[in-house]
């Protein structure tokens, strides 16, 4: 019969085994709140889909590409910006400032350039097919434009182009035959890079800044963001603030899009750039899966495998364990001569 002393040490075993358990626990709990956090701000963004539905007013027409991202933008700076002064957090000083520019431009107001330049000769279909390079661009960024000491996946890359892989099996791309499709087929590819790269370097600032100042940070890109816009507006599109759809944009942006794009910045502390790059996988996925649900179309093996290939690939990135990288030791080996 074991004595006294040994039954305690027994115990104090066994309570320190149920105490790491629980760590371990309360660790999964705080890693899968961002995930589910990524997976709201999808749901939200898949819902543009069923904006007819849900906001009849977008049936007179949307408004123009420039003052709607500009509109939206500008409710984030106001929102962003209360936020920050009811907490009285700290703002960006100096070389912070042109940060939060370069991020307004890479996040923002590139890619909506670039997008309202090829919108008549790259199809929609063909644009969600090219921003799924998104995560691929991320993962060779991340190391360089991000924290150099940013948690990685292994087999984050293999799993990024999985994800392309699958998306272009359900949403075809087609090779471009002319200058002009080609011209727009690279044009969308540089707006995925410099989306990419500005997450990047997003997470880096939010990671290096304190705590509480996602918030003014996204009051700063946002701000900066919505003044180019407003002044792209401006220049080409007329009677924008007479246009019949201009509250029901409004509507839909404070009720939709602000809560993902606030989402948006604060999981820029929390997740690694290539986990965020995986909403351009994930909502367009929701979207095939709630199509499915409620139309039940016929669907080839093309895109069933295609669907599976894309789910199972975002999956691994957004749950897989994450390693360190080794000081000077980078995935692409870039760094070497």
């Amino acid at each position: 019969m074991p004595e006294r002393g040994q039954v305690a040490s027994v115990d104090g075993n066994r309570y320190g085994l149920n105490g790491a358990m629980s760590a371990k626990e309360k660790r999964r709990i705080r890693d899968a709140v961002p995930v589910a956090g990524l997976l709201v701000l999808c749901l939200l963004w898949s819902l543009e889909s069923l904006r007819t539905e849900f906001a009849p007013g977008a049936s007179d027409g949307p408004l123009p590409p420039f003052a709607r991202e500009a509109l939206r933008l500008a409710l984030l700076t106001v929102v962003a910006a209360l936020l920050s002064l009811l907490r009285k957090a700290e703002w960006p000083r100096g070389r912070q400032i042109w940060d939060c520019v370069l991020i307004g431009l890479g996040l923002f107001v590139v890619p909506t350039l670039l997008g309202d330049l090829t919108q008549t000769t790259i199809p929609e279909l063909a644009r969600v097919a090219l921003f799924s390079l998104a995560p691929v661009f991320a993962v060779a960024f991340e190391p360089y434009l991000g924290r150099l000491t940013e948690l990685q996946s292994r087999g984050g890359l293999l799993a990024a182009l999985g994800c392309v892989i699958g998306t272009v099996a359900v949403f075809p791309l087609a090779i471009p035959r002319t200058f002009e499709a080609a011209g727009g087929f690279f044009a969308v590819i540089l707006s995925v890079a410099c989306v990419a790269a500005a997450n990047c370097w997003a997470v880096r600032l939010v990671a290096k800044s304190p705590r509480g100042t996602a918030a003014p940070i996204a009051a700063m890109a946002g701000g900066m963001a919505a003044l180019g816009l407003g002044i792209a507006s401006v220049l080409s599109e007329r009677n924008v603030g007479g246009h019949p759809a201009l509250q029901s944009e409004l509507t839909w942006a404070a009720a939709v899009e602000l809560p993902a794009l606030l989402l948006l910045f604060w999981l820029m502390r929390r997740m690694s750039a290539v986990r965020m790059t995986t909403r351009f996988i994930v909502a367009p996925l929701m979207v095939n899966v709630v199509g499915l649900i409620l139309l039940r179309p016929s669907i080839d093996l093309r895109v069933g495998l295609g669907l599976l290939l894309t789910a199972i690939s975002a999956g691994w990135l957004l749950c897989a364990r994450e390693e360190d990288i080794e000081t000077g030791e980078f995935p692409l080996k870039l760094n070497q001569s």
